[in-house]
């Protein structure tokens, strides 16, 4: 939907978010609590304190998305902090999976698997 390419970083917040932020709000957490610039074309991800609620947020050079996803059963696992900062930026495959529920902290690579390196991913 969005087409992110493998330069786009994924950034979880940790901890629990407010799910009554919109635009304003989330540009606010994603610049002061992540340190980072919300209009960069990176993605952030924001989850409420019972794991059942997402919200994106995504600039794309034109304006800001906010999507949420509702589970209806289960919880997102997710990074608490006490700091409140970033949980690291991730691949988009990465987030991708987690938002689809997968526990990326349970799952190995099998051993045929090979990421490409910076030279491959420039000539691709």
């Amino acid at each position: 939907m969005f087409g992110w390419g493998p330069a786009t970083r994924i950034y979880l917040a940790a901890g629990a978010t407010d799910m009554r932020k919109g635009f304003e709000g989330l540009y606010g957490l994603a610049r002061d609590r992540l340190l980072c610039d919300p209009l960069s074309g990176h993605v952030f991800l924001f989850a409420n304190a019972q794991r059942n609620r997402l919200k994106l947020l995504f600039w794309d050079g034109s304006g800001l998305w906010v999507c949420a996803k509702r589970l209806e059963k289960g919880r997102f696992r997710w990074p608490e902090s006490a700091s409140g900062q970033a949980q690291g930026g991730t691949q988009p495959r990465g987030a991708g999976a987690a938002v689809r529920g997968i526990d990326l902290a349970q799952t190995k690579r099998r051993r045929w698997y090979r990421t490409l390196s910076q030279d491959e991913r420039t000539l691709a």
